[in-house]
């Protein structure tokens, strides 16, 4: 997948305490390459049970991250951006802004989105109380088409939300 993607292929490393990778995904074909990469991860929730987060990169116009966040048009929206970042991540070593998505995102999942290199960058968490998750953790992206990779994450079963049908 890191070979013939076009957008990053972003995982949280070190991964936080008790999460998995879940799986990937991307959207492209042969032709133009993946131009929208997932990652998907399971974890503890803050709450109770598991939680699950994707994080989405992907070229403007796609509608990947969009449709994970359960929202109608491809991008998140004119406005999203309006006032304050409500959080903020590590990507590449540069603090990066993230506002919530919406409104328009359904109760059960919480949606952030901000811009790193160019492209959408999205997390989408279930339950909706995961999402604050991503405004405590300290969390750190690394793109996996970097060549000096030397990550070994710990791998669970396949998520059901990378299927089309568990949006």
């Amino acid at each position: 997948m890191c070979e013939a993607a076009r957008v990053p292929v972003w995982l949280p490393w070190p991964l936080p305490t008790g999460w998995l990778v879940t799986g990937f995904a991307e959207v492209g074909d042969e032709r133009t390459g993946a131009r929208a990469s997932v990652v998907a991860l399971t974890g503890p929730s803050i709450t109770h049970g598991p939680a699950d987060m994707l994080i989405v990169a992907e070229e403007p116009g796609i509608g990947l991250g969009a449709a994970y966040a359960g929202l109608p048009g491809p991008d998140p929206g004119s406005g999203f951006d309006a006032g304050p970042p409500h959080a903020k991540i590590d990507v590449r070593g540069h603090p990066t802004a993230l506002w919530c998505a919406g409104p328009g995102v359904p109760d059960d999942r919480a949606a952030y989105v901000g811009e790193a290199l160019g492209n959408w960058l999205w997390t989408v968490a279930w339950p909706a109380e995961a999402g604050c998750f991503i405004a405590l953790a300290d969390l750190s992206l690394r793109d996996l088409r970097d060549q000096d990779q030397a990550v070994a994450p710990p791998f669970g079963a396949l998520s059901p939300r990378l299927d089309g049908d568990a949006r």
